[in-house]
């Protein structure tokens, strides 16, 4: 039987991750707009086309991001259904090797551990093929579905930040958690 390649980065028993495209759009946006409830006033995904244009752009193109979809392998709304995304953002090279994780599930994704599987995934090819050495998680103390997946994912407290960025029209409060390919080695 001829092998064919999987059209995900990284695969788990419920979920694969890949990149996004410009193409992933309408279904994207549609999600977001459906998930508004779930996300505010934590999270602000783009909800139409324009801005989703962008927002991909930026993850495509910018060498300092990488943006992975969480896609379910098998669910309600079919193969490949997107259920959430997970980008990293201010990727340094050098000396840090690190990056700044962002995160958010779709509300027909939500709370069914199907984010869990995809940032354990993502986290993987960050310390795998991407050769990173840290990622960071920033969330607001009161964003406790956001915390929850931080600790479940193995990543530690580290400390807390007042007025650290400009979100909905103010400076927010972010707890800072961390992980590094060493305590995911030793995890």
């Amino acid at each position: 039987m001829p092998h064919t390649a999987s059209r995900y980065l990284a695969e788990g028993p419920r979920v694969g991750i890949r990149h996004f495209t410009y193409e992933d759009g309408a279904e994207f946006t549609a999600r977001a707009r459906e998930s508004k409830e779930l996300h505010q006033p934590w999270l602000f995904p783009p909800d139409s086309e324009s801005a989703y244009l962008a927002y991909a752009g930026r993850l495509i193109e910018d060498p300092t991001k990488a943006g992975f979809l969480v896609c379910e392998k098998d669910g309600d709304r079919g193969a490949g259904a997107i259920a959430g995304f997970i980008n990293i953002n201010n990727i340094v090279q050098g000396g840090f090797r690190c990056g700044a994780l962002g995160y958010g599930a779709f509300a027909h994704a939500a709370g069914r551990g199907l984010m869990r599987e995809g940032l354990d995934l993502v986290v993987d090819h960050a310390f795998g093929p991407m050769r990173l050495h840290r990622l960071e998680i920033n969330a607001q103390p009161l964003n406790t579905a956001s915390l929850a997946l931080a600790r479940s994912c193995g990543f530690r407290l580290e400390g807390f930040s007042p007025k650290m960025i400009w979100i909905d029209g103010d400076w927010r409060d972010h707890e800072r958690w961390a992980i590094t390919a060493e305590m995911r080695a030793s995890g």
